[in-house]
């Protein structure tokens, strides 16, 4: 850090950006203060002296209240991140108070979610029930990337080609096979195994564009020379089941996943006979050797040689 970055850094306190994001969310100094409970020309100098810090403009000030400049945009944004890591931070000492004797962050992707980490985390938490698993739903890119970044210690998802090019480490974990979803009735129903090829002739339901199966589906119809037609994007598997059941087209899943969506309408499953179709995924971490004593537990849990023992 550059001695400049030094003297902003001391002279920015949290009180300050406590008040500053109060007056962005009101509106007004005078709303800030009274919610804050206290004055309002203390309000307008701890504004002044952000202002100074960052050397320009935040507020705009008027008669009915204020409005915040490109800079002051920039700084609540920021200021929300610093704020919301204090709370993160005061949470997990909290809980460290109360017996937790380590926290790992787990980033993964949906499909991995659904189909396998209930099972695998429910046994880790009754064998270490001191270390607590922060868990996030992200898309594959979003969970290589947060590995990357030192934002999760461990990431579960179905590795790109290029994910070894990011630095990061890997083990297998989990493999699942892809299944087209039809309603009951539907004329590729009674298929034992069919070509992706075959399904670009029907609307398809899809999950978010990001997803590793939209990217792998695109792949394939580009390959073929022909249009996805990829009608309806949604979220979750079950959305997804749901609108196919109503008609609205077909769509790929998982098949564990479509085991579990049993219930959620009259479907039926036709493997597809592709080979990007049998998929693997995988445990990401920057270095395993070098995470901590709780991550490593938890990597070593999940990789298949501990779960056979």
């Amino acid at each position: 850090m550059v001695r400049t970055e030094r003297s902003f850094a001391r002279r920015i306190d949290l009180t300050s950006l406590q008040l500053f994001v109060a007056v962005c969310e009101h509106g007004s100094i005078a709303r800030a203060a009274q919610q804050e409970f206290i004055a309002a020309s203390a309000v307008s100098k701890r504004l002044a002296e952000l202002e100074a810090a960052a050397e320009t403009p935040l507020l705009q000030r008027h008669s009915r209240g204020v409005l915040l400049t490109p800079a002051g945009e920039s700084l609540l944004h920021h200021a929300r991140t610093v704020l919301f890591g204090l709370e993160r931070m005061q949470g997990e000492l909290a809980e460290y108070a109360g017996g937790v004797r380590g926290h790992v962050r787990v980033h993964a992707n949906i499909s991995a979610i659904v189909q396998f980490l209930p099972e695998d985390l429910g046994a880790f938490a009754r064998m270490h029930s001191q270390i607590k698993i922060d868990l996030q739903e992200h898309l594959s890119p979003a969970v290589l990337h947060a590995v990357q970044e030192g934002a999760a210690d461990l990431g579960l998802c179905k590795l790109p080609a290029t994910a070894m090019d990011k630095g990061l480490q890997s083990r297998p974990y989990r493999s699942d096979h892809l299944v087209l979803v039809v309603p009951q009735g539907h004329a590729l129903s009674a298929r034992e195994a069919i070509q992706f090829e075959e399904v670009l002739a029907c609307d398809i339901v899809g999950l978010h564009a990001g997803s590793s199966i939209s990217l792998a589906m695109r792949a394939a119809a580009a390959q073929a020379g022909r249009p996805l037609r990829q009608r309806i994007q949604v979220t979750s598997l079950d959305a997804m089941c749901r609108m196919i059941d109503n008609g609205l087209g077909v769509g790929l899943l998982p098949d564990r996943a479509f085991a579990l969506m049993q219930g959620v309408g009259r479907l039926a499953a036709v493997p597809l006979a592709e080979p990007w179709a049998q998929r693997e995924l995988s445990l990401v971490a920057r270095d395993f050797a070098a995470l901590p004593a709780t991550a490593r537990l938890l990597a070593d849990h999940l990789t298949p040689a501990a779960r056979a023992a």
